[in-house]
Order: C-alpha cells, then structure tokens, then sequence
C-alpha cells in the first residue's frame, strides 16, 4: 500500500476526546497490551498529530504519529500498527517468518506467499482469515512487514502451504517507514535463536560444533533460496522453482512463475556489487538496442543518438540506466571496450570531437546469441525511452471557483448558498441576476444600471460609497460581487476525484540561479501541484540534456521537492513541460529567461 508516495492531505494535533477514543481503540485492538504500555505507546501530555494521507491508489489513511514516527494507520476504521510500534512490542501480533531476500520484494509491493514461509518447530501461529499479523526474517524476531493474514492458520495447513499468506500492507523501508524517522529494525531473538544459544559457552568444542553448524544452515538457506525459493514469495523444500526456460512453460500460475524469475535473478543480484549490476545492465542494453533498434541504414549512428534514442528505450521496466554508476563511467569508454573486446562495433571521430558508431557486426556470435527481453522487446517504450514516467501522464483540468464569504452571503441565501459554499463564475452571474430581478432593481430609465438597496450597499460598497452610489453598471455589479468573495482553484486529474483549494494555484516555477565558479543551474519547483513526481521529472531531463540533477528538499514546503539541473535549461524544461506533460503555458512561470539563440551562458 505504501510501496509508492503517497499525498498528505491534512495534519493537525489530536483532540483530548479523540485522544481517549484512540486509546480505547487501540486496547481493544491489541488486548496484549498491558495498561502501562499502553500508556507509555499512547501518553496523555506528549503530542499525537493524526495525519490523513491517500494512498497511490486513492485509499483514504488516516496517521497516529509521536514523535515524529507513526505509531498506527487506520484503513476502512481498522487500527493497524507499524514497524516502529511492532520494534518496541514484538508480541504485539502473531508471525510468520521468511527468508531474508524475500524483503526487498515485499518491499515494492508483493504479498508473501505461502511456499516462502518458514514453518517453525512449534508450527505456524493460530490465526483466522483476515487476523493483523506481522512478517519477519529467519534468526531475527523484528518484524519487517505488517498485514492480514489470506487463509486461517488451518486452511494454510491443508492447501499444502501453497497460494498467498499474508496481505501485505506495510513495510519496512517503505513511504510509510520513511514517514517517520528511517530507523532500522533492531536484533532481536526468536524463542528458536535462542534455545540455540543457551548451551554455547558451554565449552569450544560445542561453540566450534554450532559455527559449523550456522555456517551449514547457512548455505543450505542459501541453496533453497537460490534454487527453491522461486519468488520474492519463495518456495517450500519440496517445490524447486523451475529454470528461465521452464519458467516459460509452467501452467499452474502465470504470475507466481513470473515473479519466481524475478526472485532468482535478484538473489543473483544480491552477489553482486551496484558497479557490476550496472555495467551487465548496460550491456544488456547495449546488444538489445543493436539487435532491435539499429538498423544498417542508420549508419553512421551518433554515439549520442545511440544512447538517447535506442540504449535508453531499451532499459527494463523499475531499472534506470546510469553510466556514471557503472565502471565505464564514460560511453566513449564503454564502446571503446566494446569495440576491443568483443568486436561488436566500430567507433570513428567523423566530426572533430563527435563519435559515431559506423560499424556493426551483425554476424557476431555475442549478438546472434543474445535474446531479447521479452518486457521490453518489440516497440520502444517511450515511458523509458524518454525518461518521462512509468505511467502515460494526463494534464489536469484547472477552472476558477469562488467561496462564498460572510460579506456577500445575503446575496446568495435564497439560492441556499452559505459562507463557505463554491460557486462557479458563471453561477455567481446567475444568482447574483437572479437576486436583482427578483427585487425590481433593474433602473427603468435604463436596463444597464441596477439601483443599489440596502442588502447590495452592505456587500459591495464601501463606508466612503455609501451615500454617493446609488447605482452600479452590470459588469461593476458582477466583478465587485467576485472581489468580494474568496477565489478558488478546482483541479481535475482523468479518473480522480476533484481537488478543490483555497487561493491561486501556484504555477510551475522555472528560475535559473549561479553557484560556485559561477556556474548556472536551473531550478524546477511546484511540480507536485500538478502531479508530476519530480524525481521522474529529474530523470527526464537528465536523459534529454545529458547534464547531472538533484532534488533539494524546500524549506518550510514538507510535501515539495525542488529539481535543480547544470546549466541554463529553460527551454528544455519547458519543451517538456508543454509538449510532453501538455502543462499549459499560462501554468508555467519563468520560460522568458530561457537561453536566446545564438547566445551561451
């Protein structure tokens, strides 16, 4: 649930009434809980702030945070509680335990499936369809997820420990985690960690017996997950997850194998240094990108088009492809490697100082034999191609509102409309006429004026007007009715509920500022306002300018990042902006100070 950011939409400081109420909801939740702990997880003089959140999903989440950590979340009025509660009292829930790999899946959203689940000695923990239980990893008792569990603890038996375990709703290392102060999970001991450490002091012969015997369990942990555990789900020791190849032919459950091959090649990764996943990601992309996307007429190729235009549309789904990251840290570098010890392509300076590829051996064995993905073979994907987001983005319909104020709210009464209401534009002509023709306002000598009475003097005019106005033009009646009142803003994304606030929208603010050496960067802020995430935003630019980018958070500003580029790239950001995000312009602020032609700075 909290695999992705999630928008705040209120944070205010818990009444003493629902102070009360939270403490016996949480007694009544968690009947473990003794008075004093519950007291000490919930004190009467520290400060809770309740916090409403929605989820990437729209689900409506209510926060209980002390201290800066959150100690609950309330989903469809049902108290769950989070990591950091589950580290203080882990008897808090019932548990089941998996392998230490499974996490990172659990982690970007999966539920654990039952084949990952270590089975203890004293067998699983008695649970009913729908129980709140936690998850946590082999030798260590603190708990790394919380959810709900699938089948009851009998119903698990009987399935033979297959299909899903546990709903998982929350993480450690997860938005929800990060929320608070990004602590780690403590040690702590199971009652099986510890019955084996009883006796180990007991003499070196059975201390040297026990290392032996971890080292041991050890590898055999390691064996199961690399051949047996199939998933981030995992498998049973009976069940052996298939090949890459068989993968392909199994029937029982598309989705469990697809995950199972991603479980395997992500162990894999775990063995494996960031530099080294990186440089076979860039080979990986590389050899797609010759063997799909390269075609002979093309060439010569610049290096530069190559990357942007092919390696880059190449790179799998959730990967980024980062040069700077990999041993290369150059391109120049990396086909030149390509180019001596693979023979694979041929790299010429045509233009002083420009590289191109004007060679490829499409014979090559290396490249015959190199399979294409399927997640991204066929068309481009222009998400990743471009850098620009996972998700296809739609601009949001933004319209003006008005809320009605105190000062007006006897024009609008007997359209039963009160302080507080929003009124469109249009609908404040309407009532505004309709209230003037109902009380014979309109000036018989001449229907352009409408005669002020006592209800429109009150609203609208000032101390200094009141006895010198006694008539106003319609389109002076109107813009002094909406001066009066509150303006709004309605912005509208496609399939998502309308967000109504208060103000002016804010517009995308583009600036570009010196730092050291004198050196310009451009600054990006006020992308959140119109759902652009901006480490997409980041990423994107980086991908068309070729230039490195930050995200500084903004002080004062909780929920707003701002996106800072090298160099002045204004007309970049807005032709992103306007052509690929369709942001219309009147949203946009700063694009005059883009670079003019013919001129660097």
């Amino acid at each position: 649930m909290f695999s992705k950011s999630f928008r705040v939409k209120s944070n205010t400081v818990i009444k003493g009434s629902d102070r009360r109420k939270l403490k016996a909801d949480v007694s009544a939740a968690f009947a473990s809980l003794s008075a004093d702990e519950l007291s000490e997880l919930i004190p009467n003089k520290e400060e809770i702030n309740v916090v409403k959140i929605y989820a990437h999903k729209g689900e409506a989440v209510t926060l209980y945070v002390l201290h800066k950590n959150p100690l609950f979340f309330e989903l469809e009025k049902r108290l769950y509680p989070t990591v950091y509660v589950l580290w203080r009292y882990p008897a808090l829930l019932p548990t089941f335990k998996t392998w230490p790999p499974v996490l990172q899946k659990l982690i970007g959203g999966a539920d654990l499936m039952l084949p990952g689940v270590v089975v203890p000695s004293t067998g699983l923990p008695q649970v009913k369809r729908g129980d709140c239980c936690a998850v946590t990893l082999v030798n260590n008792g603190a708990s790394v997820a919380v959810g709900t569990a699938a089948l009851s603890s009998e119903e698990m038996q009987s399935s033979g420990m297959k299909g899903r375990g546990v709903c998982v709703l929350h993480t450690y290392m997860d938005n929800l985690w990060a929320f608070g102060d990004k602590s780690g999970p403590p040690t702590l001991l199971d009652a099986e960690s510890k019955g084996q450490r009883v006796n180990e002091d007991e003499s070196e012969e059975e201390e040297e017996e026990e290392k032996e015997g971890e080292e041991k369990e050890k590898k055999e942990i390691e064996k199961n997950v690399e051949e047996e555990h199939g998933s981030a789900y995992g498998t049973a020791t009976d069940h052996v997850c298939p090949d890459f190849e068989e993968l392909g032919l199994a029937e029982k459950n598309e989705e469990e194998d697809e995950k199972c091959k991603e479980g395997v090649e992500e162990n894999h990764d775990n063995s494996r240094t960031p530099q080294e996943i990186m440089d076979a990601l860039l080979v990986q992309c590389f050899l797609h990108a010759l063997k799909s996307k390269v075609k002979k007429p093309e060439l010569p190729l610049l290096t530069s088009t190559f990357l942007r235009n092919h390696m880059f549309s190449c790179c799998p789904s959730g990967k980024q492809l980062d040069i700077k990251k990999s041993s290369y840290k150059k391109l120049s570098k990396f086909l030149q490697a390509m180019q001596q010890q693979h023979n694979l392509v041929q790299v010429k300076e045509l233009t002083k100082g420009v590289e191109s590829i004007v060679e490829v051996d499409w014979k090559n064995p290396q490249l015959r034999s190199f399979i294409v993905p399927e997640e991204t073979g066929g068309e481009a994907v222009p998400a990743q191609g471009g850098g620009e987001g996972e998700a296809p983005y739609h601009p949001p319909e933004i319209s003006t509102l008005y809320c009605v104020s105190a000062r007006v709210e006897p024009l609008f009464l007997e359209a039963n409309k009160r302080k507080g209401a929003i009124v469109q534009p249009a609908e404040v002509r309407s009532i505004v006429t309709e209230y003037v023709k109902k009380n014979e306002l309109v000036d018989e000598n001449n229907k352009n004026y409408v005669s002020i009475n006592t209800t429109l003097c009150d609203c609208l005019l000032e101390k200094s007007e009141y006895q010198e106005v006694e008539f106003l033009k319609w389109d002076d009646l109107f813009s002094r009715t909406l001066g009066k009142m509150q303006e709004c803003y309605q912005i509208v994304f496609p399939g998502q509920t309308a967000i109504i606030k208060k103000g002016h929208i804010e517009p995308i603010d583009i600036s570009v500022a010196s730092r050291g050496s004198n050196k310009k960067v451009t600054l990006i802020k006020n992308l959140e306002v119109y759902c652009l995430d901006p480490a997409v935003v980041a990423t994107a630019l980086q991908h068309r300018v070729q230039a490195s980018s930050v995200l500084q958070p903004i002080p004062g500003a909780k929920d707003k990042v701002l996106v800072q580029i090298q160099g002045n790239q204004i007309h970049q950001v807005g032709s992103l902006l306007l052509d690929h995000y369709r942001i219309p312009r009147k949203y946009i602020q700063g694009l005059e100070k883009a670079v003019k032609g013919g001129k660097k700075k």
